[in-house]
């Protein structure tokens, strides 16, 4: 597994045990469903258990509560999504997705995507990471990109992460040239999921375009396995 995961590969020894111990809670306690056709082997099984796990190496196991399954999609999926506007009128339409995390509900994953983020680890994608950081948002039952912090903290990040949340969409909104994935500007919610995507896989990139943001995750999620790479970039 660590042949592929190349985060796993770059972490410290006592953090790759700790890895491994979450990995094994993770294979112990979720049931893993492969649909449409995809076979998951045991070795697939693990490297999606020890990426799920990754934004649990400094916050333990606690962020695994709250469900209970795993799916995983050949490719992208489809979603069907419905809303009742103000005027009372339903409008309907499909979603194509790689990823998804219901508040009490799955983790979805798509495991082409999978793939595709393990090919590339440094460039800024992690789709596991990503609904995972929606699981650990979703523990103090608001999905709001705050997770469940000590209460000084939280104000804090509260705090740096609007300021830095704002800045951001007023720099999409005037469709200014960014290094992050602009799909952070949707919600405050998608905004800690794709920072925390570039935590682990572009951190480089995070901290030159949101200091305070990186600042947070990185006292959330511990240093970033791609951060020896990176360091000495300014």
């Amino acid at each position: 597994m660590r042949a592929r995961v190349a985060w796993a590969a770059r972490l410290d020894e006592a953090r790759d045990r700790r890895l491994q111990a979450l990995a094994a809670r993770f294979l112990h306690d979720k049931t893993i469903t492969a649909v449409g056709g995809l076979h998951l082997d045991d070795d697939r099984r693990t490297t999606l258990a020890a990426l799920c796990c990754l934004p649990l190496l400094e916050f333990g196991a606690e962020g695994l509560h709250g469900w209970s399954q795993l799916i995983v999609y050949p490719d992208a999926f489809r979603v069907n999504r419905t809303h009742v506007d103000a005027a009372g009128v339903l409008h309907e339409w499909n979603d194509e997705l790689i990823g998804e995390a219901w508040e009490t509900g799955p983790l979805i994953l798509s495991w082409a995507d999978i793939e595709a983020d393990l090919a590339q680890p440094g460039a800024g994608l992690c789709v596991a990471v990503h609904e995972m950081a929606h699981k650990l948002d979703a523990l103090d039952g608001v999905l709001d990109g705050t997770p469940p912090l000590p209460r000084d903290w939280q104000r804090q990040w509260a705090r740096d992460f609007q300021h830095s949340y704002d800045g951001f969409v007023a720099e999409v909104e005037r469709d200014a040239d960014i290094a992050i994935d602009p799909y952070a500007a949707e919600a405050p919610e998608e905004f800690f999921a794709v920072c925390s995507e570039y935590h682990f896989s572009d951190p480089a990139t995070l901290r030159r375009q949101l200091p305070e943001v990186a600042a947070h995750l990185r006292r959330l999620y511990g240093r970033s396995p791609m951060e020896r790479e990176t360091r000495n970039e300014k």
